[in-house]
């Protein structure tokens, strides 16, 4: 799934998504560990794992989109 980078703190490496109809979901540190990322700015286009359902959403996985 696709989203939009929308808060991240890189001191925790926590933060926050947009899905694309405008719903905001917090993601952990473990889920941003687990992308290999090292660092994510608000704007940037992000692929995402969820576990849950909509109500429940957790991310597990925050990583760059590609193409």
């Amino acid at each position: 799934m696709h989203a939009t980078a929308y808060t991240y703190d890189a001191e925790t490496r926590t933060g926050s998504v947009l899905l694309d109809d405008g719903t905001p979901v917090p993601f952990d540190a473990p889920a941003f560990d687990a992308g290999g990322l090292r660092l994510l700015r608000p704007g940037q286009r992000v692929r995402i794992e969820l576990e849950g359902t909509k109500d429940t959403a957790r991310i597990t996985l925050v990583t760059l989109q590609t193409f």
